[in-house]
């Protein structure tokens, strides 16, 4: 006789709760004890209070016999049930709620109440969690699959399967009874799917009735419940993996797109590589992709329709071989798509189909493959043209990871030639570059570490393609400035400058220096192009000129001179442009010394049209209009016609200039001096009488300051009173800051030529006309020279008017001088009254040479009284600047040039007496000078309020 295992034994326990548990089926399902409860019951069934209290107090009272009981436990395979009080509680409680559900079979607390003691003793206990806050009510699935994972149900313990089967199949079948009666809440469903998800759920339960059950959930359930049981559906998917999970995000996907690239993350995840569906993960990338750039679809990540198809580009580039064609199938599909398109455009649909035709590129199910090339050109470069060089460099990738690397190459060349930005072809080229690099070393470490069964001929070859490939890595190195250079162009072939870095690079080889001259020329458009499109033309010719580059070949004038004559038809920007473009064929004539092949060529440049009204700034008319205005034209000329041609030729040219009134001020400048020159004087003098009558001041200025000298000295004295009408019409129009020149040329010219008191006539109206600026000068000028004409007492109106007029700083500047004077004379008290009425002006601490003088001046003329006359006077004038903000004023005004406008302000604010004498002067500073007729008076400013009139005040300084 063969005795039981264990588990035998243990499964011949069970099922606990099926049959359902009665006394007559079991014997320890109700005892003594239980007679009243059972009696009072079977009087008040329909009770609802009573058995819920029965069942409480049945579930607390085994719960506490069960924490107090010394039993030891059996198997830890038993979960919950190993005590034998609890298989004891199990029945009792399910006897109980079996019980009360025949008479309430539609309460659902009685239900959730039954099916949770259930749980507990089949799943374990439960694992409550923590959380933080709460959750949304209406979230996104993205985020509702979040917060579902860390809430999900976690129990520590449960039934072991294959012992407490029987268990298992009963809890379910409970759920099924329960649904029965109350379907349509979302509660019992959600318990009922929990227990799914239990680790030692058995399988037959766990996998195929878990997917049964979800379907019938969603079948039961109204639509707007639904979110509840997807979201425990798609866990519950995940962690079933493989064929499961895709057939439920697929049904799910099917109304609500928006976790699709989570889903693409789950075809990508498994580690097994046999388990992965990366095609099916690219083309749902490759649908969201173009859906989002429709409009159609908003990624829940926050990635646009271009960060999208980057996310396709890499599972392409990672699983080109699951994922894409290869070279023979591509090109096929090239063709074939090629077709569709002619027909297509051929019987296009007037306003475009109703919505997007059916592609079987974006079906998931669809195990074709990817043409990769067509969708990376259709969907990305023909939209994302300033994102180029990620694509062109994913494209080649794919082609690399199928080891078609001649294709690679390809697909990097086409990617450089078409790129519009600096940034995409560094791209391009770094990965190109690192892929020739790679294809080197790889060739150089089968060669370093040779197989044996390899021959000396392979060995050979080998070397041979090594040699090969590291002679494309150097050429390309080698082509990155002209690459570069193409990119430039491309995105801007107008660009001279560019144009003229290309023919650099060239460096000594003619041909292609010429060729991409051509080139530049007929891609340029004149009236876009960047400055300077006349160097071009002029910098080709020189290049036909020199023979060359290195100018080792013969010259070829005829080639230069076609390129000039192409050049000047070319309607330029600016007129300057063609201007130059005259001059330097000209001056090429004359490096070649035919001069009158020079002065034709310029002949033909100023053809000046009937029209000539024409306005030099008006663009809307093309340069060569516009080209007879152009004075660097005409003064090339002139100086041509004034080296190689004769006077008269010379003389029309200027005339010609004139007459279009082009000329500037130096055009007559040079007019008169050529004529000047050729011994035409009386003309030269007519060509400035034309200059002044067409310039106004201050260009006219310098016109008259040359005429009037050149006619002073011609002339001299011969000619006085034209020359004295010239100088009153130069003054008669002159501005003050401008006339000073012209009255000491005019005072100059009486001088020497005319009479001693005309000319210090001519210096009193200069000492008037002139500016502020210049009028201390003209004083100074003035006064040296009565004094040198008339004497030093002549000079005393000059300074009483000086003073008058002058700024308060030429003021005390003046006094001084004036005061010197009059010491010179003996007038001692006169010069002690100036001395007087300068200090009014000059504050101590900052006009220290003043008073220091007028201290030295006391010391040698003056007596006790005149020197403690100063004192006081020093002492008065101190206390109308004795505030820090006047003195910080005069300080900043003897820095700036403005302690004028300073002391005018302090002594407004500290001398009401002052303010009131400048009022009355008009304007003037302080009281009118003693006139030398008058008698000499010192003028004493008024005592201060708070000193006393009788106190003699000795300064330390006396001693």
């Amino acid at each position: 006789m063969v005795s039981a295992s264990p588990i035998d034994a243990l499964r011949a326990n069970f099922p606990l709760t099926f049959p359902i548990p009665t006394p007559l089926n079991s014997s320890d399902v109700v005892t003594v004890r239980d007679t009243q409860r059972e009696e009072d019951l079977l009087r008040n069934p329909s009770s609802f209070r009573s058995w819920w209290i029965a069942i409480q107090a049945t579930n607390d009272s085994f719960n506490a016999r069960i924490k107090t009981s010394k039993e030891e436990p059996g198997p830890s395979a038993l979960g919950p049930l190993a005590h034998p009080l609890a298989c004891t509680a199990l029945k009792r409680l399910t006897y109980l709620y079996e019980s009360a559900l025949v008479h309430f079979p539609g309460s659902f607390k009685l239900w959730k109440a039954y099916l949770q003691v259930r749980i507990n003793y089949v799943l374990g206990r439960r694992v409550v969690k923590k959380r933080a806050g709460g959750k949304k009510k209406l979230p996104e699935m993205k985020d509702a699959l979040e917060d579902e994972r860390e809430d999900l149900e976690e129990w520590i313990g449960g039934l072991d399967p294959i012992i407490g089967w029987e268990e298992w199949k009963a809890l379910v079948a409970t759920f099924e009874r329960a649904l029965m009666w109350l379907p349509k809440l979302p509660r019992l469903w959600l318990m009922y799917l929990s227990i799914f998800n239990h680790p030692q759920c058995p399988t037959i339960l766990s996998h195929t009735h878990a997917r049964r059950t979800y379907d019938r959930a969603l079948r039961t359930l109204p639509p707007s419940l639904h979110g509840r049981i997807w979201v425990r559906y798609l866990l519950w998917s995940e962690s079933k993996g493989g064929a499961t999970m895709v057939a439920v995000y697929r049904r799910y996907l099917a109304f609500d797109p928006s976790i699709t690239e989570h889903y693409c993350s789950l075809l990508l995840s498994p580690e097994e590589p046999g388990r992965r569906r990366p095609l099916e993960a690219a083309k749902l990338c490759l649908s969201i992709a173009r859906k989002a750039a429709r409009g159609e679809y908003t990624s829940t990540e926050g990635k646009s329709a271009y960060h999208l198809l980057l996310d396709w580009l890499d599972i392409v580039e990672k699983h080109a071989e699951e994922v894409g064609l290869d070279i023979e199938e591509t090109e096929a599909s090239n063709a074939a798509l090629k077709d569709k398109a002619d027909q297509l455009n051929g019987n296009a649909f007037p306003n475009g189909p109703a919505s997007p035709p059916y592609d079987e590129d974006e079906d998931p199910s669809s195990l074709r493959r990817l043409n990769i090339e067509h969708i990376v050109h259709k969907d990305g470069l023909n939209v994302y043209k300033d994102q180029a060089g990620r694509l062109w460099t994913g494209l080649a990738t794919y082609w690399i990871k199928r080891a078609e690397f001649e294709r690679a190459k390809a697909t990097f060349e086409s990617g450089m030639v078409d790129v519009l930005t600096i940034r995409d072809f560094t791209q391009i080229f770094d990965a190109y570059a690192e892929f020739s690099e790679s294809i080197v070393s790889a060739y150089m470490d089968s060669l370093a570490n040779p197989e044996e069964e390899e021959d000396e001929e392979d060995t050979a070859e080998a070397e041979q393609e090594l040699d090969a490939k590291m002679k494309e890595f150097e050429e390309l190195m080698d082509r990155r400035p002209f690459l570069v250079n193409d990119v430039l162009l491309r995105r801007n072939p107008n660009d001279v400058q560019e144009w003229e870095k290309r023919i650099a690079m060239w460096g000594d080889d003619d041909e292609k220096v010429a060729q991409t001259y051509t080139d530049a020329l007929s891609t340029i458009n004149p009236r876009k192009a960047t400055a300077n499109l006349h160097l071009l033309y002029t910098n080709f010719a020189k290049f036909y000129e020199e023979g060359g580059v290195k100018g080792e070949a013969e010259g070829d004038l005829e080639s230069a001179r076609k390129v000039l004559e192409k050049a000047t038809k070319v309607n330029f920007k600016a007129v300057e442009d063609l201007a130059e473009v005259w001059t330097e064929w000209a001056e090429m004539e004359i490096r070649h010394e035919n001069y009158d092949e020079a002065i034709r060529v310029m002949q033909r440049a100023i053809v000046i049209p009937k029209d000539t009204k024409i306005s030099y700034h008006d663009h809307s008319l093309s340069v060569q209009a516009r080209l007879f205005k152009s004075l660097k034209l005409w003064s090339f000329y002139i100086d041509l016609e004034e080296s190689l041609g004769t006077v008269e030729s010379t003389k029309a040219a200027y005339d010609k200039v004139l007459e279009l009134k082009i000329a500037n001020a130096q055009v007559i400048v040079n007019y008169a001096q050529f004529l000047e020159e050729n011994k035409y004087f009386e003309e030269s003098f007519k060509v400035y009488e034309r200059g002044v009558e067409l310039f106004t001041f201050p260009v006219s200025f310098e016109i008259w300051n040359i005429y009037l000298s050149k006619f002073t000295k011609r002339y001299g004295g011969t000619k006085l009173e034209r020359t004295r009408d010239l100088f009153e019409q130069a003054l008669e129009k002159c501005p003050p800051k401008s006339c000073k020149p012209i009255f000491l040329m005019y005072s100059k010219l009486e001088e020497e030529h005319g009479l001693a008191k005309r000319a210090m006539d001519i210096y009193d109206r200069g000492t008037r006309s002139v500016g502020d600026e210049d009028k201390f000068e003209m004083f100074t000028i003035y006064i040296a020279k009565a004094a040198s004409n008339f004497g030093l007492p002549a000079t005393r109106p000059i300074y009483q008017r000086a003073i008058e007029e002058l700024p308060d700083k030429q003021t005390a500047e003046m006094c001084l001088r004036f005061a010197t004077m009059e010491r010179k004379l003996g007038e001692i008290d006169r010069a002690r009254v100036i001395y007087a009425h300068a200090s009014q002006f000059c504050d101590p601490r900052v006009n220290a040479n003043f008073w220091a003088e007028w201290n030295a001046f006391e010391i040698e003329t003056g007596s006790e009284d005149t020197f403690r006359e100063m004192l006081r006077i020093k002492r008065s004038v101190q206390a109308q600047f004795n505030t820090e903000a006047s003195y910080i004023a005069a300080q900043m005004a003897s820095k700036t040039g403005e302690v004028e406008q300073a002391e005018a302000e302090n002594e407004m604010d500290i001398d009401p007496m002052a303010a009131m004498e400048r009022e009355a002067g008009g304007g003037k500073k302080g009281p009118a000078f003693v006139a030398a007729s008058s008698n000499p008076v010192i003028q004493r400013p008024p005592p201060e309020p708070e000193a006393n009139a009788e106190e003699i005040q000795i300064s330390d300084d006396e001693d």
